[in-house]
């Protein structure tokens, strides 16, 4: 991904925002500026993606309309089954810029693996209508879509989380909160050319010294819930992904509690890792669906209720 991409983004622009915001100090100045923060975050493209063909015939679209929405908000998604009914399931969660449209190469890819995919639009993309996205507003989407998902595949056994960049973030978010449950209603998760925060990526980015992570509104701190997951996890990087070091892959890989696996892939950019990877790849998640689970977690009331 060049250069000239990035910069498209906005991801360079982000300090020099929060710098005008922190200068502004202002209660109405802050909210013009924290809305545009979330234009830069989220990027989005409307309409289709060029590369977008059409949906294969098995895929069944859904919209998803919970009480907590406001009148005509959405969640559009597809669910794509797998040909084997009892197949695994992967609950796909895209990135910024592109909607559902610029995802199906991968999403396809995951099918051809034997896994049954569902994937939403987080509200503002696509045909999932809303207000401009925000990092509360997609965490929420992606708890829906949970919801949806455990119906699709009642095994807990046999359900991945899988997120793809910024979507890395928020399949992070959601395992964090479902590994505090016992038993764990998800087998593992899968993180793809994500990072350890959106103010790393933005620093790295844009190559300044200036505090990104205490004038960010938008914060993605992956690194600081990595911990916390209690699942297998798969972490996966292309080695040359020019948009997303690498080495943010890597620190999560090492913040992370075993069992874990790091795949990085020579050659790979941003967003074809999965193709480049391979048999690798497939055999990384067969492994992952073999791995054992680690040991249930306990908190300390649920200890001191046990010792009393």
């Amino acid at each position: 991904m060049s250069s000239r991409f990035i910069a498209r983004l906005g991801l360079r622009w982000l300090p020099l925002l929060c710098m005008a915001a922190l200068i502004v100090g202002l209660p109405v100045g802050c909210a013009v500026l924290q809305h545009k923060e979330r234009e830069l975050v989220f990027r989005i493209e409307p309409g289709t993606a060029g590369w977008y063909t059409g949906l294969p015939k098995a895929v069944q679209e859904f919209e998803l309309r919970p009480a907590s929405f406001k009148s005509g908000q959405n969640i559009h998604g597809w669910w794509y089954p797998a040909a084997n009914k009892d197949a695994p399931a992967i609950l796909y969660l895209h990135g910024v810029r592109w909607n559902l449209t610029g995802q199906l190469f991968r999403i396809e890819q995951l099918h051809a693996l034997g896994f049954s995919v569902l994937a939403i639009d987080y509200r503002g993309f696509g045909q999932s209508l809303g207000d401009l996205p925000s990092e509360t507003t997609v965490y929420e989407d992606a708890r829906i879509a949970w919801e949806r998902f455990q119906t699709l595949q009642p095994d807990p056994g046999k359900r991945l989380i899988y997120g793809h960049s910024l979507g890395g973030a928020v399949a992070i978010d959601l395992a964090a909160e479902l590994g505090k449950q016992a038993p764990l209603p998800v087998r593992g998760l899968v993180i793809e050319s994500t990072f350890t925060s959106l103010a790393d990526v933005a620093t790295a980015v844009s190559n300044t010294s200036l505090p990104v992570r205490w004038l960010l509104s938008q914060k993605f701190d992956s690194i600081d819930k990595i911990a916390d997951i209690h699942m297998p996890l798969l972490v996966v990087h292309g080695l040359d992904d020019r948009y997303v070091p690498p080495r943010f892959s890597q620190q999560l890989f090492e913040a992370a509690q075993e069992p874990k696996h790091l795949l990085l892939v020579p050659g790979a950019s941003h967003n074809n890792s999965m193709s480049l990877a391979g048999r690798s790849y497939g055999q990384a998640l067969d492994r992952l669906m073999r791995t054992k689970m680690p040991d249930p977690v306990v908190s300390h009331s649920t200890a001191r209720d046990n010792a009393s």
